[in-house]
């Protein structure tokens, strides 16, 4: 049973711009990255369709309601042509608690290229989103900014100047009244941090066909798919776009879209 605590109770808790968040003892080598727990190399891909696909979306309305006021920055998903639609990180960061307790996960940047690249799974004519992109304390989203940026320095990693991709999966979301969006995210024991200069601006434009084994673009002059990348400060959304492009821009960070697609991610044969 979930039990419900009345947010006076719970409100000291809430970050405040300029506040200092816990200092973490930080990583002895920030180059060994952390796989989150995720099985990276056995693994299948499916969307979130179909009987499991609508009992996911009911406990995720469920938690919605009951532990977040319902608010509109998690109302974006809906169950139709028997598959989940929608896709903002919001969404999915909860969305992936909901999938944990059915050993599963929301799709990483990586796990998607191996999808990709297995021909596992056709993603064409949909978009979703697998990450954020962290620059600078600035905007957009600086309240969101400086929150995460105080706790991925409290890890060890440099933010400004270096570009951090943090997968969704291994995210946890808390309700903030005093951010624009009445949440936050929260880096986890599982939380994956990246380093991605691959996503910086100098970057926008430029092709690739693969990527690394992080999910991150391998650039090549005769590549079928581009980076968008056209921003250089505070947190934008990276998402996987259409005919298989690549986009770290986005600054709205709850707009969502009919054609998202939740891609879910099991432990399975696939190599």
């Amino acid at each position: 049973m979930i039990k419900i605590i009345p947010r006076d109770k719970i409100k000291h808790l809430e970050w405040q711009a300029g506040q200092e968040m816990p200092v973490v003892n930080p990583v002895t080598n920030p180059t060994l990255q952390n796989t989150g727990g995720f099985n990276t190399d056995n693994s299948n891909c499916s969307f979130l369709e179909g009987d499991f696909g609508k009992t996911v979306l009911e406990e995720y309305n469920q938690l919605v309601q009951s532990e977040y006021q319902n608010i509109s920055s998690l109302r974006k998903l809906s169950f139709a042509d028997n598959v989940a639609k929608g896709s903002n990180p919001f969404s999915f960061v909860l969305l992936n608690r909901v999938l944990q307790n059915h050993g599963r996960w929301v799709a990483r940047p990586a796990d998607l290229e191996r999808a990709l690249e297995n021909g596992a799974i056709d993603l064409s004519g949909t978009y979703g989103d697998s990450g954020l992109v962290l620059r600078t304390e600035n905007n957009p989203n600086e309240y969101l900014a400086k929150n995460l940026a105080s706790q991925v320095k409290g890890k060890g990693y440099n933010v400004g100047g270096d570009t951090v991709m943090i997968p969704l999966a291994g995210l946890e979301i808390s309700y903030d009244s005093s951010s624009p969006y009445d949440l936050i995210f929260q880096l986890t024991d599982s939380s994956e941090i990246i380093y991605a200069p691959q996503l910086n601006k100098t970057n926008h434009g430029k092709k690739f066909n693969g990527a690394d084994d992080k999910g991150l673009p391998a650039f090549e002059n005769n590549g079928s798919r581009t980076l968008y990348s056209n921003e250089e400060n505070g947190i934008c959304r990276l998402c996987r776009y259409r005919v298989h492009d690549l986009v770290a821009r986005i600054d709205d960070l709850t707009i969502s879209f009919s054609d998202g697609r939740v891609i879910v991610c099991a432990e399975g044969t696939s190599k």
